[in-house]
């Protein structure tokens, strides 16, 4: 597996508007070979910002890469540059390759 993730720091104020995005938005995800689950994760807030974390689960590593090559990434993130006001800075990437999983047996039972 490969998790990919991105870090916002929304500015003050826009948290609303960027959780609004982001809940609206059509993310065109779940029609991509390779999948397997998204996340949006709102973490501490600072003095100037609000940190967010977009955080997606995917088969490999090729299965993100194609994604970020698809006409559907493209589609997902077409007004990307006009929402700018909302963060501090560029999100930040971090790309991971899963070296481990350990699932609870309580979830495991119930499935």
């Amino acid at each position: 597996m490969f998790i990919a993730m991105n870090r916002f720091k929304v500015v003050k104020g826009e948290e609303k508007a960027f959780e609004d995005l982001w809940l609206n938005r059509e993310s065109h995800l779940d029609t991509v070979a390779g999948f397997v689950e998204f996340h949006m994760l709102k973490g501490p807030e600072r003095d100037d910002h609000t940190l967010y974390s977009s955080h997606t689960i995917w088969a490999d590593r090729d299965s993100f890469s194609a994604w970020t090559t698809s006409q559907q990434f493209r589609s997902a993130h077409g007004g990307a540059g006009s929402t700018r006001q909302m963060y501090l800075g560029h999100p930040e990437f971090e790309g991971f390759e899963v070296i481990q999983t350990i699932e609870s047996t309580k979830r495991a039972a119930a499935e």
